[in-house]
């Protein structure tokens, strides 16, 4: 699995340059932009299924009938991971060339939070505890036995854990050994920022677009932790805080080789391989309208487990094809 990742990885820096900016691949950073909205909000209990998601970031529209702070719950995620990748890709004047720093870290609460804060605060929240603001409570030990550290000490330790993450960014940048794989790396960080918990709400979201700014910016797409991974993922993030990060460093792995794919497959794949439909995007065909071939059944394609629809050029070409010999030839005079 990590040879296998870092020989992807190495083929996207080799043959494209690296990751392109959204205005480069808008479509593609548009899926994996609706995707994580979708799955790391559901991982949390959010219940809005994926094209209710979809119409909400695109048309502004709440589709369904489900409770505010849900649609809140999702719209402030996807503004934090808007917020994130432009960062990571194109950093604004703020940014002092760190891999991260407290000040992001804040930041990105602030922005996830904020709309759901606005409809349901966190009935025991102080004013002092409000989004982008480290929490004033203890928080009591967690079913599984592990314990975060009493409040008092939550400055100190995130303080801490942002030079861990830069030390991290620095050797990579040095081309250093880094002495385990990446993914087990970052699964270590990961599970750390989790253990001290430094929010009073929303630590798992802030965790997750946290760890997704670092990737991006270490020249690796975002990741999406998949809500039918739901479990999996819980248990790594147990096993992790028994010393044991294997688990959610395969877990890592995987989500980041998918992601790769997503930017690399389009460009080497044949005619006949079945690739996200995002990739299959051109001056002729629309996301939505690819999607929407798609669930009528006019476009050859599948929807996987993970609820993204996969077709090939070959199947794209040949329902442009048909779609032409459907149109109505203009009558003779």
């Amino acid at each position: 699995m990590y040879q296998r990742l870092d020989r992807a990885l190495a083929e996207l820096n080799e043959r494209f340059g690296g990751l392109p900016s959204p205005r480069e691949a808008q479509d593609i950073w548009d899926d994996i932009w609706h995707q994580e909205a979708h799955h790391s909000t559901a991982l949390e209990g959010n219940t809005l299924v994926l094209r209710e998601v979809e119409a909400l970031l695109d048309q502004g529209r709440a589709v369904g009938a489900k409770p505010l702070k849900e649609y809140n719950e999702v719209q402030g995620y996807a503004d934090a991971a808007r917020w994130v990748y432009g960062q990571a890709l194109e950093p604004d004047a703020w940014h002092d060339g760190r891999l991260v720093t407290i000040a992001e870290v804040r930041h990105i609460h602030h922005v996830a939070m904020t709309p759901v804060w606005d409809v349901a605060p966190h009935p025991e929240a102080s004013d002092r505890e409000s989004p982008g603001n480290f929490r004033e409570h203890d928080i009591a030990a967690f079913s599984e036995g592990m314990t975060p550290p009493k409040w008092p000490l939550v400055p100190a330790r995130v303080e801490e854990w942002v030079g861990e993450v830069c030390a991290f960014g620095r050797r990579i940048e040095g081309r250093e050994a880094l002495g385990e794989p990446l993914p087990e790396i970052l699964a270590v960080l990961h599970n750390r920022f989790e253990r001290i918990h430094p929010f009073l709400d929303g630590n798992g979201r802030t965790g997750r677009l946290v760890m997704n700014l670092v990737l991006v910016r270490l020249g690796y797409p975002p990741i999406i932790v998949l809500k039918r991974q739901r479990e999996t993922y819980l248990a790594a993030l147990r096993r992790a805080d028994a010393g044991d990060a294997g688990s959610l460093g395969e877990l890592i792995a995987r989500a980041m080789e998918d992601n790769l794919n997503r930017f690399i497959v389009p460009n080497v794949a044949g005619p006949a391989r079945l690739v996200p439909l995002a990739a299959l995007v051109d001056a002729d065909h629309s996301l939505a309208a690819l999607r929407q071939a798609a669930q009528r059944g006019r476009l050859n394609a599948v929807q996987g487990p993970d609820g993204v629809w996969r077709s090939s050029r070959k199947s794209v070409d040949a329902y442009r094809a048909a779609k032409h010999q459907r149109r109505p030839r203009n009558s003779e005079t």
